[in-house]
């Protein structure tokens, strides 16, 4: 059974940062693309960052230049690196897992992140 395990969350003055980590486990399969979505209070779910198995990365627009993912193929984590955090930012946190040949993604439980101005 695939879990995945986060951690890194919590409360940061704007300006400040944070570094998520993410490490997924229970899977025979290859892992394709990792990544961290978030939700805004009241808003919807949104792609932050992710990065693929050749190493290839996209963010958001709005955290371009400010996050920086990256993976450790080993260990199966995929961290998030936050810096200049800015209220806006402030949202669950949610790791994404897809792994090669299966259909559906898996999440992760969710950390909260709280930038406070």
């Amino acid at each position: 059974q695939v879990q995945l395990v986060e951690s890194g969350g919590g409360l940061v003055q704007a300006g400040g940062s944070l570094r998520l980590s993410c490490t997924a486990s229970g899977s025979t399969f290859r892992i394709n693309a990792m990544g961290w979505y978030r939700q805004p209070p009241g808003k919807q779910r949104e792609l932050v960052a992710r990065i693929i198995s050749g190493g290839d990365t996209n963010y958001a627009p709005s955290v371009k230049g400010r996050f920086t993912i990256s993976r450790d193929n080993a260990k199966n984590t995929v961290y998030l690196q936050m810096n200049s955090l800015k209220p806006e930012d402030t949202a669950v946190y949610y790791c994404n897992v897809r792994y090669t040949g299966v259909r559906s993604d898996y999440w992760g439980q969710g950390t909260q992140v709280t930038v406070s101005s």
